[in-house]
């Protein structure tokens, strides 16, 4: 289609299609996509070769013309190519179409044929027997199931010992997937997520926020729980970054955690309030809190310190806005965080 291997320059292609069976114009809003996403003439620049003028002209008219363009007149059909950056096995594919009064999205998994024969790409969402699932039935309740979800995962120094479960998703994944794909979270699962293990099995979702240049990154590792609440499936989460965060070395495999978990999750939970998807944030207890003196050792030499409580965040496909997020009265919020405070000596 291309004439070229634009795999190679680092790039997703993806083929879109949109029927408009509305009476109103759509606008494909690309970085609700990918919020890094490249244009048709960007890639094709990748690809332009030296003293080739009228060739690169032509290459640049030819992926200008492959890509999607907007609006889609109603009754009409459009498709074309979106370019984003790579997620490996599945895609993640998150499309945002914006009309008059509103906002009409769309979350697809999509497999990614070059990935399609690892053994990853076999995987199937996990389920619970509706016999093993708990349904409480207010917010009461909820908060404490959610208290007493494990504080920690397992690893191989044992139960309990490996990165503190800090966070709670609250929604189906299309609409969790959605609103962390609008702050630039792609499936990133590394060798080292496997060896947390939270019910007995390692994570079912492993995301990355997107760095530059391939830098090691925030990460957010999801299981699902035994839970439902309001028809909604309910997420445990570890949400980290490793020491050094973006600074880290570059493809390291033995990534050690920052011990200021507290503000890898205070950021995701300010992203997620400008994710256009967060209808209700609480915190609750469950983690446990760690003082200076008794940082809990872990695998790699890690250790981490924390006020003890996960953030819970209610995820909808609604566009929703900072002053629609209602903030329940559980645990006083916890949003903000110093650096002095994640150094052992900061209380001495």
């Amino acid at each position: 289609m291309f004439g070229a291997d634009v795999n190679e320059t680092g790039v997703q292609p993806v083929w879109v299609e949109v029927r408009n069976g509305t009476s109103e114009p759509l606008w494909l809003l690309r970085p609700g996509t990918d919020p890094d996403y490249y244009s048709p003439l960007e890639v094709a620049w990748s690809l332009h070769t030296l003293l080739a003028q009228d060739a690169n002209s032509r290459m640049d008219d030819h992926f200008d013309r492959l890509g999607f363009r907007s609006p889609i007149l109603p009754g009409e059909t459009q498709a074309g190519i979106l370019f984003t950056n790579p997620d490996r096995v599945t895609k993640l594919l998150n499309i945002d179409l914006f009309r008059g009064n509103g906002l009409v999205p769309f979350t697809l998994f999509l497999p990614v044929t070059d990935d399609a024969g690892r053994a990853a790409g076999a995987q199937t969402r996990f389920g619970y027997p509706d016999a093993q699932i708990a349904d409480p039935r207010d917010l009461a309740a909820l908060r404490s199931a959610l208290e007493r979800l494990p504080c920690c995962a397992s690893d191989e120094h044992g139960p309990d010992r490996g990165d503190p479960l800090n966070t709670v998703l609250i929604g189906e994944l299309p609409e969790i997937v959605a609103a962390l794909v609008r702050r630039s979270y792609h499936r990133d699962p590394h060798p080292v997520d496997a060896t947390q293990q939270v019910f007995g099995r390692a994570c079912d979702v492993v995301l990355r926020k997107q760095a530059q240049a391939g830098a090691p990154a925030t990460w957010l590792r999801a299981w699902l729980a035994p839970l439902r609440f309001d028809g909604r499936a309910v997420y445990v989460v570890q949400v980290g970054r490793p020491v050094g965060g973006r600074f880290a070395p570059r493809g390291s495999a033995s990534l050690v955690l920052h011990e200021d978990v507290d503000e890898a999750r205070n950021v995701l939970v300010q992203e997620m309030m400008y994710s256009s998807g967060l209808a209700r944030l609480a915190f609750v207890a469950g983690v446990g809190a760690t003082s200076a003196a008794g940082l809990p050792a872990m695998a790699r030499g890690a250790h981490y310190r924390t006020d003890g409580l996960r953030a819970v965040l209610f995820l909808s496909t609604r566009p929703l806005t900072l002053s629609d997020v209602e903030i329940l009265d559980w645990e006083p919020p916890h949003l903000d965080w110093r650096e002095t405070d994640a150094r052992p000596n900061a209380h001495k």
